[in-house]
């Protein structure tokens, strides 16, 4: 058997002291980091990524908005919605698609644009921009650098049942120039 050449340290084994000094050190770490905090972050995005941004105030609330749509007896349903700054004001608008609720079926649906603070303020209606008389339904829908775009599926006639789409195309607008304008992306595709 080989003995090391390095003699038995005191400090290899651990008395009582040892443990409070570790504690103590630990606790004095902590301490130091509760008390020592980073500054408030304050970046700022620019471009349009800052226009999708979250705006101070809260976005419209399109369940508290009247839609200028007609369903009789049967219940508005808003089927998507998608909040950001469209029209670079600093405050959120909402986008939401919004149709009559069915028992089967699926009826028309219609996009509009909300605005007002989700504060004391009813939210209103201030641009349609699929309005449910044109007999289309929304598939993917989103809001991204300031702009709504939506799949849209649609009849080729009138001889086409309302269960069989046979148009498919896709739709974006921007606000431009006080109005939203619409355009087809580049990926755009029918069916």
């Amino acid at each position: 058997m080989q003995h090391s050449a390095v003699p038995e340290l005191a400090h290899t084994h651990t008395r009582p002291i040892h443990w409070v000094a570790t504690a103590t050190a630990l606790a004095a770490v902590v301490a130091a980091s509760a008390l020592l905090q980073p500054d408030e972050a304050t970046a700022v995005q620019h471009g349009t990524e800052a226009k999708a941004a979250p705006a101070a105030a809260a976005p419209p609330d399109p369940a508290r908005a009247d839609f200028p749509l007609d369903c009789g007896p049967a219940k508005v349903l808003v089927q998507k919605k998608a909040s950001g700054d469209l029209d670079g004001d600093g405050l959120p608008e909402t986008a939401a698609v919004v149709r009559c609720e069915a028992g089967s079926g699926t009826p028309p649906s219609g996009v509009y644009v909300l605005t007002g603070a989700g504060g004391a303020s009813k939210p209103r209606v201030v641009a349609t921009l699929v309005d449910p008389q044109d007999r289309l339904s929304v598939g993917d829908f989103a809001l991204r650098d300031a702009a709504v775009t939506a799949t849209l599926f649609g009849y080729s006639s009138p001889d086409v049942p309302s269960c069989c789409p046979d148009v498919n195309e896709e739709a974006k607008w921007e606000w431009r120039n006080g109005a939203f304008v619409r355009s087809t992306p580049p990926a755009a595709r029918s069916m």
